[in-house]
């Protein structure tokens, strides 16, 4: 289906039963691989799709997918949506090394340079995250793709989310790579600037703002805030989505 549309995933939209007053939706993702748990700008997308079919510069809905209820909001008009939803918790580890050097070999980056900040995150599938000096660097990577998918899938990651050091006030740029799920280079990633928020709240930065596409042609920013809480910090991401076009797949 998404391959049909020309995009790299599909999401699927149902709606049910209002909820505590609120609209109640179900969503379905999909790559050219197969079917995902969940996916961060795919509901993005899908809640500037529901602001505008209820046209109301305020939407707020009870969305469901991965097999979790949460809260979504949109606001705007017209063609252009600020959407933000919470990507449920966030799991962190550290990679033993063995698993990090399969994937910065496959990246083609110095794996004692990378290490220290390495991260395995999860908000329903695993990926790592990466950090690398500035966003030069980020923008020279190269990765072989082949070698990156076999690491991925032996190591049973989602992809790689590699991000450039942040500045004081939040702002770095990232490129996400899955090529296991079909999509060698994703333009926007908000369930892993999620990971990365939460990761980086351990070091007191609540607010970040993420560039991505850039290396696409297709520039994207998102937006995530996180606030402490006694079960790992809460976090809230999302950013701009505008609809382009309507297409008929019938």
């Amino acid at each position: 289906m998404s391959a049909a549309a020309g995009t790299s995933h599909a999401v699927f939209v149902s709606t049910e039963q209002q909820r505590h007053g609120r609209p109640a939706v179900s969503l379905r993702f999909f790559t050219g691989a197969g079917e995902l748990p969940a996916c961060g700008h795919g509901t993005v997308a899908a809640l500037a799709v529901l602001a505008e079919r209820a046209r109301t510069p305020q939407y707020e809905a009870v969305l469901r997918s991965g097999g979790r209820s949460f809260l979504g909001r949109a606001t705007g008009g017209g063609n252009r949506y600020e959407a933000a939803f919470d990507p449920g918790p966030v799991q962190l580890r550290a990679p033993a090394a063995t698993e990090s050097q399969l994937v910065f070999s496959a990246l083609g980056i110095d794996s004692e340079e990378a290490s220290a900040q390495c991260r395995i995150a999860s908000v329903g599938r695993p990926r790592m995250l990466v950090r690398v000096v500035d966003r030069e660097a980020l923008a020279n990577l190269a990765p072989d793709m082949t070698r990156l998918r076999d690491a991925c899938d032996q190591l049973g990651l989602l992809g790689c989310y590699v991000y450039s050091t942040p500045s004081p006030d939040g702002r770095a740029t990232a490129r996400m790579f899955a090529p296991s799920i079909g999509v060698p280079e994703d333009i926007a990633n908000a369930n892993s600037t999620a990971c990365l928020a939460a990761h980086l709240a351990e070091d007191g930065l609540s607010a970040l703002h993420v560039d991505m596409g850039d290396s696409l042609g297709e520039p994207a920013t998102i937006i995530a805030t996180t606030r402490p809480r006694p079960a790992g910090p809460l976090v809230r991401v999302g950013g701009t989505a505008t609809i382009v076009k309507r297409i008929s797949l019938a």
